[in-house]
């Protein structure tokens, strides 16, 4: 049994269902034993891509997502990917290659100091340096992945430790049959190789396991917490919960939270992996004018949201009493001490609070819907404007219409995308991949590809920016290849809008903010997919029912949508 699949079999024991990669020969025995071991294997066009695609499945799952990358460039390009899933705090394991471990640091085809590289923005890191190692090494980057705070870990698998002994010793240039050398220097470099691979394939007794797998540690709330969260609730006349990505870190209990949010019956604000988990049109669920009806409250209750810029770094409450619920510690006390401070799951604890509370807060919630109804109707008198090109909040309104519950929308653009955000109205929980507080653009096609692989049943829209389709257009080769026919959309305004806005108005020059208004939809004819561009709404819409059409029977689709520049943003940047 080789380290390949020595490795192989544990990820099948971790319950790990895909396996994305990119080829190369330092990590071959990897994806070649997982395949013999039943996991789907996706490679993709870029490693990039397999990361934020292992990401998207530890979100939509709660098990770790897996990627291998080969040595040196392989591991550097996906280190936008790894600190975008440690700060928005997902499980992930990345398998990295590296040069044989007799070679390491004499200067071998693309060797470097990759933990080094990699220890910043991983919650562990590691290097297995016998076959020995492979399993109590990869059980535990399992476990750290998913322990109190989750994130991303990093296992370097060095190239002699995944192919058999056999081939090893043989590119170590150890023959049994050769006449030992005469010379003493060649005979003491034997001598040293020789040890070397005893060593490294020493001692190898790889177990079967079955059954569970033992479950990382969660920090859990106290009943005291509860208790104290119930006493202030009971003493406020007008809270506002606000739920963020922090509290969806078990996919399973995703439903779960949702019930209890809506029988909490507080007025609240989803962010980020928490869209979707009301239905559109739930009476508590407020989507506008968030900074007033905290201003507003008299009681404020983040559940998995740090006061970071998103909360104006917790300006925006002031001195208004709040309760934060975080797993993180960091993030619990980020910029502003917390009135009540809960380090525990804010899954678990809301799940517990609605079991001791359910509030009718009717004429404070109609207060802030008055005011959300007032945004709404001038989102759409806004919408009615005529204007060079599709109306981007016109073609949201449409979009709106024709999805159904059975979608899964990934956010990957800046204007159109926060647009979006605004506008769409994902129907179910798990419904809504964004990069997080990171901020990152090109996570559309490997979100969408993890996306697509845990829900295949699902619609998988990709809302790109033009910009930010210049990213990952080229994996709709692996779209293609693998069967997974998601739709891209792209608003297309020739600029990169969110940048371009402010800079003209500050700075007074356009200069490196212009695109053009390409025909990206020919991208995905190149691959054998199909895609159209689209120029007026009745177009956009019926585009809308064949990408539908197109996509369930098999065929990934890009609609290229010829967008207006738009200033329904203006002065949204954040720097």
């Amino acid at each position: 049994m080789n380290g390949g699949e020595i490795i192989a079999r544990l990820l099948k024991q971790q319950g790990v269902r895909f396996l994305f990669t990119l080829s190369g020969g330092h990590i071959s025995p990897i994806f070649v034993e997982a395949e013999k071991q039943g996991i789907r294997v996706i490679d993709t066009r870029h490693e990039v891509t397999a990361a934020f695609a292992a990401d998207a499945v530890a979100r939509l799952t709660g098990i770790p997502g897996v990627a291998t990358v080969t040595a040196g460039p392989g591991i550097t390009n996906t280190i936008t990917a790894i600190k975008n899933a440690q700060l928005a705090q997902s499980p992930l394991v990345l398998l990295g290659g590296a040069v044989a471990t007799l070679l390491q640091g004499r200067g071998a085809l693309q060797d470097i100091d990759q933990l080094s590289l990699m220890r910043p923005i991983v919650k562990w890191a590691a290097r297995i340096t016998k076959v020995k190692e492979i399993e109590r090494v990869l059980s535990r980057a399992f476990y750290e992945a998913t322990r109190g705070v989750p994130g991303p870990v990093f296992v370097e698998c060095p190239v002699d430790i995944l192919y058999p002994e056999n081939i090893v010793r043989e590119w170590y240039g150890i023959k049994s049959h050769e006449v030992p050398p005469k010379n003493i220097i060649q005979r003491m470099e034997r001598w040293y190789i020789n040890r070397h691979a005893r060593k490294l394939f020493e001692d190898v007794n790889f177990k079967e396991h079955s059954g569970h797998v033992k479950d990382a540690s969660v920090p859990y709330h106290a009943t005291s917490d509860l208790k104290n969260a119930l006493s202030k609730l009971n003493g406020s006349k007008k809270p506002v919960l606000v739920i963020g990505s922090g509290a969806i870190m078990n996919a399973q209990k995703a439903n779960a939270l949702s019930d209890a949010v809506n029988r909490l019956g507080l007025p609240v604000y989803l962010s980020g992996m928490a869209r979707g988990l009301l239905r559109t049109d739930h009476p508590i669920q407020l989507r506008h004018h968030r900074k007033e009806a905290i201003r507003d409250a008299d009681l404020i209750i983040l559940a998995g949201v740090p006061n970071d810029f998103r909360l104006d770094y917790g300006n925006h409450i002031g001195h208004t009493p709040f309760i934060s619920i975080n797993r993180s510690r960091l993030d619990l006390y980020q910029n502003k001490k917390p009135t009540l401070a809960v380090q525990a799951d804010p899954q678990e604890f809301l799940i517990a609070l609605a079991d001791h509370y359910q509030g009718k807060y009717t004429e404070w919630i109609g207060n802030l819907r008055s005011r959300d109804n007032q945004r709404e109707e001038k989102i759409n008198t806004m919408s009615e404007e005529v204007q060079a090109g599709i109306n981007p909040l016109t073609l949201f309104r449409v979009l709106n219409t024709l999805l159904d519950k059975n979608t899964i929308l990934i956010a990957d653009g800046g204007d159109f995308v926060a647009t979006a955000a605004y506008t769409l109205r994902p129907a179910a929980p798990l419904s809504w991949l964004d990069p997080g507080v990171f901020g990152t653009l090109g996570v559309g096609a490997g979100f969408a590809l993890g996306a697509k692989l845990v829900y295949p049943e699902k619609d998988v829209w990709i809302i790109y920016g033009d910009g930010s389709a210049g990213y990952s257009l080229m994996e709709f080769d692996t779209f293609t290849r693998h069967q997974l026919p998601v739709v891209a959309l792209i608003g297309n305004d020739g600029c990169w809008g969110q940048i371009a806005r402010d800079q003209v108005t500050l700075l007074k020059s356009e200069c490196a903010v212009n695109l053009r208004q390409s025909n990206y939809e020919k991208v995905a004819h190149a691959f054998g997919a199909e895609g159209v561009r689209v120029e007026s709404i009745e177009d956009f819409s019926d585009s809308v029912t064949l990408a539908l059409s197109k996509s369930r029977s098999g065929v990934p689709f890009i609609i290229n949508a010829i967008i207006s520049k738009s200033d329904f943003r203006k002065g949204s940047i954040s720097m």
